[in-house]
């Protein structure tokens, strides 16, 4: 089936959802705050979500393998994420102060991750990563930061650079350019954002010895999640360690997403230690967060004693107390047993996939870990942002909107994860839809 009949068909269904897109029109430029869920003809509205499900505004049921782009691990509307939340509602929404609640995540979250000293909140992974950069900055008083081509850290000008578009634009894949991935962004920007290859680590060493003098930091998704789930080859982590230590380089790990494939994080299960992590999306439990944290010594110039902190840093809803209270809800209830079942989730569905691939000879794969997964639409190996991207470009939407038609919700672009409301009759599921739609294709 083409795009156009699936759109066909998603149209057909949705008429209450084109309604109230024609009245967002009216209101907002596109009819939505939020980029990402955008998706032509029109967004599905969702009335609402249980568990594993969310119905839209025409009341169709689907599974969710989106869980709002990873954030919900225990699934919707989870009892004691939700109770622990009404609990801290009833004693006031927020505060011109601090609550316990805030200490009691910091807790866990720094139980979790030895390389978090000490650490503080936002209201978004955005912001997390965003106050990181700053801090790095200021540690060592270098202008410049590096980042990896094809990664994403959210929408500050930062790191807006070299996420998207077109590769030609990029230059040379083993010296990538900076180019702007939004209007807006100052050309200083571009002169002090140094662009990196994924998983090549001489080119990546030869450009961190080049830069060193003026690098403040080096930020790394180290799964590069947003740009297909590509995960480091062996070894390549730890040599960016390394380098990075050698030339005083604060190293980040954005962990917004990557939280979630451990007990302890990415850099648990790779076995690597950075200076400072971000974090986002599943510590909220479904509510706005952020957070970033690390070494002590690096931490400290947001310590506002002693004649106050070199790093201003407020938020009006920073560390509210029902955010701070679902977090530690949902962390409570994700215990290294938990994160057994999510990797055999996990492990199921991309084994489904690959054989179904591999049964009707099409050109696809599965990557991903733990309880995360992207879907491909090529056979070529996958190393990194480059080669990841489809050969046909219509795929990923065709797929989108079938499954949409199916009953089952990803990402536009392939991301998925599965969560703990989930059982092995909703990941087969996903894959007897994916049967009917690449059957159709």
């Amino acid at each position: 089936m083409s795009v156009d009949k699936e759109v066909a068909e998603y149209t057909a269904k949705t008429s209450r959802s084109r309604a109230l897109h024609e009245e967002a029109l009216a209101v907002m430029p596109g009819g939505n705050s939020r980029t990402t869920t955008f998706f032509d003809p029109y967004p599905f509205y969702i009335q609402r979500g249980q568990g594993a499900h969310v119905w839209d505004a025409d009341g169709t049921d689907r599974i969710d393998f989106n869980g709002n782009y990873t954030s919900l691990i225990l699934g919707h509307a989870h009892p004691d994420v939700v109770k622990a939340a009404q609990q801290a509602a009833e004693h006031g929404l927020s505060f011109p102060g601090p609550t316990e609640h805030e200490i009691r995540l910091a807790e866990l979250l720094k139980r979790r991750v030895p390389s978090v000293e000490s650490l503080r909140f936002t209201n978004s992974g955005t912001e997390a990563t965003m106050n990181a950069v700053r801090l790095a900055r200021a540690f060592t008083g270098r202008p410049k930061i590096a980042k990896f081509e094809g990664a994403y850290h959210g929408t500050h000008d930062w790191v807006m650079v070299s996420v998207g578009g077109d590769p030609k634009a990029g230059g040379s894949r083993k010296r990538p350019k900076s180019v702007a991935w939004s209007a807006g962004l100052p050309p200083a920007v571009l002169k002090h954002v140094v662009v990196l290859p994924w998983n090549d680590p001489e080119a990546c060493e030869q450009i961190l010895e080049a830069e060193a003098a003026h690098l403040a930091c080096l930020i790394v998704d180290p799964l590069l999640c947003n740009a297909g789930l590509i995960a480091p080859a062996e070894g390549f982590l730890q040599r960016l360690r390394a380098s990075t230590e050698r030339h005083g380089i604060v190293l980040i790990f954005d962990e917004v997403i990557s939280f979630r494939v451990a007990w302890g994080g990415a850099q648990e299960r790779l076995g690597v230690r950075p200076d400072l992590t971000t974090f986002g999306k599943i510590i909220g439990g479904g509510l706005p967060v952020g957070a970033f944290g690390g070494r002590t010594d690096v931490m400290n110039f947001y310590d506002p004693r002693k004649g106050g902190a070199r790093i201003s840093h407020g938020g009006t809803f920073n560390a509210n107390p029902v955010t701070m209270a679902a977090g530690v809800a949902t962390l409570n209830a994700v215990t290294p047993e938990a994160y057994t079942r999510l990797d055999a989730l996990g492990e199921r569905l991309r084994g489904g996939v690959t054989r179904l691939l591999a049964a009707t000879r099409r050109k696809g794969q599965a990557t991903g870990m733990g309880s995360l997964f992207w879907l491909h639409w090529t056979a070529e190996p996958l190393t990194d942002w480059r080669s990841a991207r489809p050969k046909d470009a219509e795929a990923p939407l065709r797929v989108f909107l079938g499954l949409l038609n199916e009953g089952v919700l990803l990402t536009q672009r392939g991301l998925g994860a599965c969560s703990l409301a989930m059982t092995d009759e909703d990941v087969d599921r996903l894959i007897n839809a994916l049967a009917r739609v690449v059957a159709r294709a």
